[in-house]
């Protein structure tokens, strides 16, 4: 069996210092994830979904325990690993004063892609921005911003996709598509941990899908697939 992209071993996280106000947002999760799999964590407000991406990505250290990202510890994951993660935040980390085009050659030339201008003209075709290319990205809609910041987090194809609510400010339309985007990089062996508050609506996207809530990650319960599927939120997320 592949090594584990992701692993986590009683990794818990405590905000506070004073003893009354310490609260734990993580709880001693236990966690793996293959190459070429996918998992869905969903979760109220809070509930620590961007506490656990940020650990993953090396960004927060965990208070107790160990995660660990291509068998090394997030701690202190080394410049070369870091290049293998691709994440989106609720911040894009684009520049608002550059072009969307330049934004992207701007990250294609940081992970030094062969070809930037190239990268980044393939990428703004696929999220469907090759018409407003070299407009600032200050002018840009929230759903603009939010499709241009999934191409920057892919477009080195990166083998780790940690995309916390992936599909905030997107249309329906806009949503597909990105889903296709990450459900092509599964495919082609990359791993993918992806947050939401809700089982969002992603056809064609088969993840197992886990519930994030009192600081424990768990399978999603039965009740939750039924509740979602009758709402017609949940269409394709199991069974890969």
């Amino acid at each position: 069996m592949a090594a584990p992209v992701i692993e986590t071993h009683g990794l818990s996280k405590i905000y506070g210092n004073a003893p009354m106000i310490r609260e734990p947002v993580l709880r001693e999760i236990d966690f793996r994830l293959l190459p070429g799999h996918g998992a869905f964590v969903i979760g109220g407000n809070g509930a620590g979904k961007s506490t656990l991406i940020s650990i993953l990505a090396g960004l927060c250290a965990p208070s107790a325990g160990v995660a660990l990202v291509f068998g090394q510890d997030t701690r202190s994951l080394a410049a070369r690993y870091r290049k293998r993660i691709g994440m989106m935040t609720h911040q894009s980390m684009l520049y608002p004063n550059l072009s969307a085009r330049e934004n992207l050659e701007f990250y294609a030339a940081l992970y030094a892609l062969p070809d930037p201008a190239a990268a980044a003209a393939g990428w703004l075709e696929r999220v469907g921005l090759e018409a407003v290319a070299d407009v600032r990205v200050r002018a840009f809609s929230r759903g603009m911003e939010q499709r241009l910041a999934a191409a920057r987090a892919m477009i080195a194809e990166p083998a780790l996709l940690l995309l916390d609510e992936p599909f905030a400010a997107l249309d329906a339309e806009s949503a597909a598509m990105v889903a296709g985007l990450i459900r092509a990089a599964v495919m082609r062996g990359a791993t993918a941990m992806l947050t939401a508050h809700a089982a969002a609506e992603i056809e064609g996207v088969s993840f197992d899908l886990f519930e994030l809530s009192s600081g424990r990650l768990l399978p999603a319960k039965e009740e939750t697939f039924k509740e979602e599927t009758r709402r017609g939120r949940l269409r394709s997320l199991l069974g890969r």
